[in-house]
C-alpha cells in the first residue's frame, strides 16, 4: 500500500477530479504546451501536492497534459506518478499503456534500431496475444525468452533484459539490477512499464513515441479503476455487455458503409491503422516474397498517419515510403497515375494511403479518374501484369460516404476503409476507431485482424459501449453539422470576401461529401513573403483567440472534430502536423463545427473580428 500522505492526498483528489480528465478525449491547446507536455503537468502537480491543495478548481487549472489519450492525459499522468512515488523513481520512467503487448514492441524496436540484444522474462506467463514466430518474422524483432522462478535466477546478459510480471499490486515494481525493464500486466486495464536504471533513460522518449503511434495510453476509465485500487476504494460491479456492443458496433459500421465484411475495432484510429499496415506487409511477403514494399502517403497528411507509415518503413528493410503529393496544386490522380507506374516497372507491392476529402485542405479527387488510374493494368518489367495497389482510405472527415459497397465507386479496387473514432463516431467521447473492407479486399482482413490482436489494441468493453450509442445518430450530426458548417463558410464569404476558404462546393456535398471542417486563409500585407507569413499566422491566432473568450463555452482551441458540441478551431501545423516536415506543413485556420452550437453567436464574433482588421 502507498505512503499515508500519499494515499490521503489520492483519495482528496479521487473525489475532486475534473469532469474532463474523465470525459476529454482530445487536448486543449489553450493550455497545452507541447514541449513541455506531462513534464509541466506534473510540475504544477506536485506543487499542488506539497501545499495539500486538491480542489476541483486548482485540478482543473492544470496545463493538458500530453496530447489527446493516445500519448497520455491527466488519469495516466497521474497514475504513473503514484506509482513513481511510491518506489521513488521520476515519473517519467513509469509509462502505461492499454494494451498488454506494445510495451514490449516498444523496447524491441528500439533495440533492432540499435542492434541491442534483448532477453524477456517471465515467471507466469507472457500475454496471450504474444506471437513470438511473427513478431520475429513480420517485425523482424529478435530476442530470446526465458521463464523463471523469481529474479533471483537471473545472469548477466549483454543487452536488455524486460521482465514480465501478472503482479496484483498495482504500485509494486519486481526488479533488480539485471532488469533494464519491468512490465507489470494488469488484467483488463493494461499495463504499466518501468524503466530502470540511468543506462535507458534514453528509452523512455522511444517507449511514449510508440504510445503515441502504434497504441494508446492506459484509458482514462481504466486508469480511475485503477487509482481506485490503489487506494482501496470500492469498486462499482457492471455488467460487461462488450460481445453485445461489438455485434451493434459492426453492424452499424457496416450498415453505414453499405458493406458486408465483418469491421475490427481497435483502441483508436492510428491503432487500426497500424493493423492495417502490419497485416498487408504480412500479406505481401507471403504472397509476394522477396519484393519490395511502397507505402506510399501525402507528405502532408495528418501527422499521425504520416509518421507511422515512416516508421513502419523506418524498422523494415524491404519496405519503403513513396511520398504522394495530394493538395495544394497537386492532383490526387495524376500523382496516383504517375506512382504506380514507376511501382509496376519496380514490380513491387504498392499500398496507398489517402484522406478523401483530404486534411486540411478539404479537397475531393475525381473519383472516376481516380478509380480508373487504381484499377488500371500495368506491366512490371519482366512481362507480367504489375500487383495491383491496396487503397487505405481514411474516411474520417466523411464516414457517412459509401466508396465500399458493391456498386460503389471504388468496388473494383482493393479497398480498407478506416476512420478514427474520436471523431464523428463517437462524438468525441472515445478514441476508438474502425476499418472494414469491400469485397475485393475481404480476404485482406484476417491479417488485419492478426495484427490487431497481436499489438493487443482491440476496443475496450467501454469503447464498444460508446460506439453503440453514438453510431446510430451519426449521420444525422453529419447533416446537421454540414449546414451549420456550410452557413457559416457562406458569411465569412460574404463578410470577408478576400479570405481563401478550402470547403467542399455545393455539387460535390450533393454526391453525399458533407463535411463539418473547413480551413481558413486569411487575407496578409506585407512588403515581403515575410512579412505576410508573419502577419497572417498573428491573424490567424487573435481571431481564434476573439472566438474561444468570447464563446467560452462552446468555441474550444483543440484539435477534434464531429463532436457533440460546440465548435474546434487549431493551426495545423501546430497540432495535428506536429511530426510533418516543416515546409509541408499548413499555417492556416482549421475550423470544425458541430450539430448543436450557438452559430448566430459564432457569426456575431467573426462580424466583430472583421470590423478590426
Amino acid at each position: 500500500m502507498v505512503q499515508n500522505k500519499l494515499q490521503e492526498y489520492l483519495q482528496n483528489v479521487l473525489q475532486n477530479l475534473p469532469n474532463d480528465w474523465i470525459r476529454l478525449t482530445t487536448h486543449r491547446l489553450d493550455i497545452y504546451n507541447e514541449s513541455l507536455a506531462k513534464t509541466q503537468f506534473l510540475e504544477q502537480f506536485e506543487k499542488l501536492f506539497s501545499s495539500n491543495q486538491y480542489s476541483q478548481d486548482d485540478l482543473a487549472k492544470l496545463p493538458t497534459a500530453f496530447d489527446y489519450i493516445r500519448l497520455g492525459h491527466p488519469l495516466s499522468c497521474l497514475l504513473e506518478w503514484t506509482i513513481a512515488k511510491s518506489n521513488d523513481v521520476p515519473a517519467d520512467n513509469i509509462i502505461s499503456f492499454t494494451s498488454c503487448t506494445a510495451p514490449i514492441f516498444a523496447v524491441l524496436r528500439k533495440n533492432a534500431l540499435s542492434n541491442v540484444n534483448t532477453r524477456i522474462c517471465f515467471t507466469d506467463n507472457l500475454p496471450e496475444a504474444f506471437d513470438t514466430n511473427t513478431i520475429s518474422a513480420i517485425y523482424e524483432y529478435q530476442f530470446e525468452l526465458a521463464k523463471i522462478q523469481n529474479l533471483g535466477d537471473l545472469q548477466e546478459f549483454n543487452g536488455s533484459t524486460i521482465f514480465v510480471s501478472n503482479a496484483h499490486d498495482i504500485v509494486e515494481i519486481e526488479t533488480n539490477d539485471l532488469v533494464d525493464f519491468h512490465i507489470n500486466i494488469l488484467p483488463e486495464l493494461g499495463s504499466i512499464i518501468s524503466v530502470n536504471g540511468q543506462k535507458n533513460q534514453t528509452y523512455i522518449s522511444e517507449i511514449q513515441h510508440v504510445r503515441r503511434r502504434e497504441t494508446i495510453a492506459m484509458t482514462p476509465a481504466n486508469c480511475l479503476i485503477a487509482l481506485n485500487r490503489i487506494v482501496g476504494n470500492s469498486e462499482n460491479q457492471t455488467s460487461s455487455n462488450a460481445e453485445i456492443n461489438r455485434k451493434k458496433v459492426v453492424d452499424a459500421i457496416n450498415e453505414i458503409c453499405g458493406t458486408h465484411s465483418k469491421a475490427l475495432v481497435a483502441s483508436s484510429g492510428l491503432s487500426i491503422q497500424y493493423a492495417i499496415l502490419m497485416g498487408l506487409v504480412e500479406h505481401a511477403v507471403h504472397n509476394h516474397p522477396g519484393k519490395a514494399i511502397k507505402i506510399i502517403v501525402p507528405p502532408n497528411c495528418y501527422g499521425g498517419t504520416n509518421d507511422q507509415a515512416r516508421r513502419v518503413a523506418a524498422c523494415l528493410d524491404n519496405v519503403e515510403i513513396v511520398d504522394f503529393p495530394v493538395d495544394a496544386g497537386n492532383d490526387m490522380v495524376q500523382s496516383i497515375e504517375s506512382i504506380l507506374t514507376q511501382t509496376a516497372q519496380d514490380d513491387a507491392v504498392p499500398f496507398i494511403i489517402a484522406e478523401i476529402p483530404t486534411n486540411p485542405r478539404v479537397e475531393v479527387p475525381n473519383l472516376t479518374n481516380l478509380r480508373d488510374a487504381l484499377s488500371k493494368p500495368r506491366q512490371s518489367p519482366n512481362g507480367t501484369t504489375a500487383i495491383d495497389p491496396v487503397f487505405i482510405l481514411d474516411q474520417t472527415f466523411c464516414p457517412n460516404v459509401h466508396f465500399l459497397g458493391d456498386q460503389d465507386i471504388l468496388s473494383t479496387v482493393r479497398t480498407i476503409s478506416f476512420a478514427s473514432g474520436s471523431k464523428f463516431p463517437s462524438g468525441g467521447k472515445c478514441t476508438a476507431g474502425y476499418c472494414v473492407a469491400n469485397s475485393k479486399a475481404e480476404n485482406l482482413m484476417a491479417s488485419i485482424r492478426k495484427h490487431l490482436n497481436l499489438c493487443d489494441n482491440q476496443a475496450t468493453a467501454l469503447q464498444l459501449e460508446i460506439l453503440a450509442e453514438q453510431l446510430p445518430s451519426m449521420n444525422e450530426r453529419i447533416a446537421k453539422a454540414y449546414a451549420n458548417t456550410r452557413e457559416f463558410v457562406s458569411f465569412i464569404e460574404q463578410e470577408l470576401p478576400e479570405a481563401k476558404i478550402n470547403f467542399v462546393s455545393e455539387e460535390l456535398a450533393a454526391q453525399g461529401f458533407t463535411p463539418s471542417v473547413f480551413s481558413l486563409d486569411l487575407p496578409t500585407k506585407g512588403n515581403t513573403d515575410e512579412e505576410k507569413e508573419n502577419y497572417k499566422r498573428a491573424l490567424n491566432l487573435k481571431l481564434i483567440n476573439m472566438m474561444i473568450s468570447e464563446i467560452p463555452n462552446e468555441s474550444k482551441y483543440c484539435v477534434s472534430y464531429g463532436q457533440l458540441k460546440g465548435c474546434y478551431w487549431t493551426i495545423p501545423a501546430t497540432s495535428t502536423q506536429g511530426t510533418t516536415k516543416e515546409g509541408d506543413k499548413d499555417y492556416i485556420a482549421r475550423v470544425a463545427l458541430s450539430a448543436n452550437m450557438d452559430l448566430q453567436k459564432h457569426k456575431e464574433v467573426f462580424a466583430k473580428f472583421v470590423e478590426q482588421l
